[in-house]
């Protein structure tokens, strides 16, 4: 019998699998190179105000939704308020008007059908289809590694009802749902809601109908407080996390995992070893490459990543009144370009956490902006430290005289400001170029198939974004929960979960 599990990386998806691993009679360890867990699920406080670097509305929030048990089962939910918004995305156009991406459905297309009555046919049916997707919950309890055919056909049976929808906009981009409105005004700002390239309009529906079902509301005090929860659980469970324990290299013997090696050269042996790590530097770093495959290694060569972020998080010492508390915040255009890491921007979002009264003092606020960015040139930044302050100054300077433009005097009233860098995301997780979450989403990409394992190598298995595509929170908790099962079903057991019991009131 198989007990002992060494886990890389204290971030959701490895605290979720180190949870896991104890409710099946596992002995588990989580070795992370932080001090602090959630990995790209984190938040730092400068000055009073807290910087949110990752939630943004978590999927599975209310307990009609079929995600919201697993979150239990980790000990993420119910610990935080749940805040539902009413707006996704506000997106102004030049004029004066918005676009405005309400989560209640109905409300959605009167506002649309008001922009554009010349596009009501095509519209209707896209709402029809948001509709169908708010009665649709996908199944997450197999592992991706052992769907059999009977399993396959049950889902199928499942999602019968649905499959029409989902054929239909599956293979749809949201720019080319766009290009064939003619509506100039919507044609323009409607993939600006979700503006990345090749972006599916099935990911896109799904979320704004979990958002109409409250089903993805945010956690009032953001990302920190929800990972300290999961690890609280871990820990309850009679789990173990090292602190500032970077893994170097897993150890390998006749092609099974064995354990691993620190940084600072311990070994540390296991029968089983969970990477929740990055998967790059875990297929070719940790283990050097040994063991991708044609399939796996062609994936990292020709799929799209989440772009590096530029985040700023800007401590403001007063009230933004009338701005929209939505869930990806205000896109609005800029009368004078600015020039943010040499490319020149024409519009500018940010995000005003005003909904959450945990992030800043009493009477201020906290925005957030958020900018695609180019890992290898900070990277190249980094190198020349005095050049890599200079580029960050430069890029502060630019983007308050972007928001005083749509704020007038916001500037004279920023008490504190804050910026991450591509490089600043690499050097705390070591993700992939600093990608934020994992593969790009595209019609491609979420017809994928990518196992918890490894070709020729046992004793092994992944969890993480880099696992199932399309990224974000349920993707970590759900593919641990797989790599848990499946090594369940390796080993002859029953796989077993729990709730932790509400406390007593």
């Amino acid at each position: 019998m198989r007990e002992s599990i060494h886990i890389i990386g204290g971030g959701i998806a490895g605290l979720s699998a180190g949870c896991y691993a104890q409710m099946n009679g596992y002995q588990s360890r989580v070795f992370e190179m932080n001090s602090v867990p959630g990995g790209l699920c984190t938040a730092w406080r400068r000055d009073g105000y807290t910087i949110d670097g990752c939630i943004h509305w978590l999927v599975g929030s209310s307990p009609t939704h079929r995600l919201h048990r697993v979150w239990r089962e980790v000990g993420a939910v119910p610990h935080q308020p749940i805040y539902n918004h009413d707006l996704f995305i506000q997106i102004e156009g030049e004029s004066g008007d918005a676009f405005t991406l309400f989560t209640n459905i109905d409300r959605l297309a009167a506002h649309l059908i008001e922009l554009a009555p010349e596009d009501r046919d095509v519209l209707s049916e896209w709402i029809r289809g948001l509709h169908r997707f708010a009665r649709m919950d996908l199944p997450i309890e197999q592992p991706i590694d052992w769907i059999g055919a009977i399993r396959k056909l049950g889902s199928s049976l499942r999602f019968l009802p649905h499959i029409g929808a989902f054929r239909r906009w599956a293979q749809t981009t949201v720019r080319q749902f766009a290009d064939d409105l003619d509506n100039p005004f919507l044609r323009q700002t409607f993939p600006l809601a979700f503006d990345f390239p090749d972006f599916p309009m099935v990911a896109m529906m799904m979320t704004l109908a979990w958002m109409h079902n409250n089903g993805s509301g945010y956690p009032i005090g953001g990302s920190l407080p929800f990972a300290r929860s999961i690890e609280q659980r871990y820990l309850d469970l009679g789990g173990v996390i090292e602190y500032g324990a970077r893994v170097e290299k897993i150890l390998v013997d006749e092609n099974r995992a064995v354990g691993i090696r620190l940084a600072d050269g311990t070994e540390c042996n296991s029968d089983l070893v969970v990477s929740a790590a990055d998967g790059h530097a875990t297929i070719f770093d940790l283990l050097e490459g040994s063991y991708c495959g044609a399939a796996v290694r062609s994936h990292y060569e020709q799929l799209p990543i989440f772009p590096p972020l530029l985040l700023l998080g800007i401590g403001v010492n007063r009230i933004l009144d009338g701005f929209p508390h939505a869930a990806s915040g205000l896109n609005f255009p800029l009368h004078d370009a600015i020039t943010v890491d040499c490319r020149k921007l024409t519009r500018l979002s940010v995000q005003a956490n005003t909904f959450d009264p945990t992030l800043a003092p009493h009477g201020k606020t906290v925005l957030k902006v958020t900018i695609p960015s180019n890992y290898e040139r900070w990277r190249k930044l980094s190198e020349e430290p005095h050049a890599y302050r200079e580029e960050k100054d430069a890029i502060v300077a630019e983007v308050l005289r972007g928001l005083d433009q749509r704020f007038p005097g916001l500037s004279s009233d920023v008490e504190m400001i804050d910026v991450a860098t591509p490089m600043t995301w690499y050097r705390h997780t070591g993700n992939w170029q600093g990608s934020f979450e994992g593969w790009l989403p595209s019609p491609k990409s979420l017809a994928l198939r990518m196992p918890n394992t490894l070709p020729g190598l046992y004793g092994f298995y992944m969890a993480g974004q880099w696992v199932l595509p399309g990224g974000g929170l349920p993707a970590a908790v759900i593919s641990a929960r797989h790599a848990i099962r499946l090594i369940c079903k390796n080993d002859n057991k029953r796989f077993r979960t729990s709730t932790p019991r509400a406390p007593a009131s």
